[in-house]
């Protein structure tokens, strides 16, 4: 899953969602100085994603995209899932997506020297552009995959999955909404053995 995904499956624990937000930047057991439930934020994550890569629901959106972007077709389907899950939040949560996303950053600058350098160097896009408020729109989602794509330089083509994505809107959004429940279900296991106190 994509960043909205992480952060919303930490269930409004501070510093497990930090974890959870920060593990793609974290290598193996590069964590280990880092406070235990940002340890424990982290250890979620890598749960999800290993549940998720897994899934044969995900499997089945990543498989309607293979031939054209091979082994980054996972990756663009977490991209298309952050999207549904920002476009539906009303769904979800309680809180406004707009509030519940200034939040978010206000977190991440209330905890700005613990991050790794970078995610340091990425908040002030992250924030100056709103991608995860912007997730709900197609253009927010078209700009996330041209920077997938030019971080790649190029090779992953990531840049045309936004016509995918409208070919095969509804039955991505039918996917994710199926997958998505039962990952929270998962989530909510794992964050109840993982993070106990």
């Amino acid at each position: 899953m994509n960043f909205l995904a992480h952060i919303y499956l930490s269930f409004g624990d501070d510093e497990i969602t930090i974890g959870n937000f920060i593990a793609d930047s974290i290598r193996g057991n590069k964590y280990k100085h880092l406070p235990n439930r940002i340890q424990q934020g982290i250890l979620l994550h890598r749960e999800i994603d290993t549940y998720t890569d897994a899934h044969p629901i995900a499997k089945l959106s990543s498989k309607r995209l293979h031939q054209n972007y091979s082994h980054y077709s996972m990756v663009i389907v977490d991209i298309f899932y952050d999207h549904f899950l920002a476009k539906n939040w009303k769904q979800y949560s309680d809180t406004p997506l707009d509030i519940y996303v200034d939040q978010f950053y206000n977190l991440l600058e209330d905890n700005f020297t613990i991050l790794p350098e970078g995610t340091k160097r990425m908040i002030p896009y992250m924030i100056s552009d709103n991608w995860l408020l912007n997730y709900a729109k197609l253009e927010g989602i078209s700009k996330v995959l041209n920077g997938m794509n030019r971080r790649t330089n190029n090779k992953s083509k990531m840049n045309f999955a936004i016509m995918d994505l409208e070919k095969h809107y509804d039955a991505f959004e039918v996917e994710f909404t199926s997958f998505f429940n039962e990952l929270v279900g998962f989530s909510k296991q794992k964050y109840t053995s993982i993070c106990e106190y």
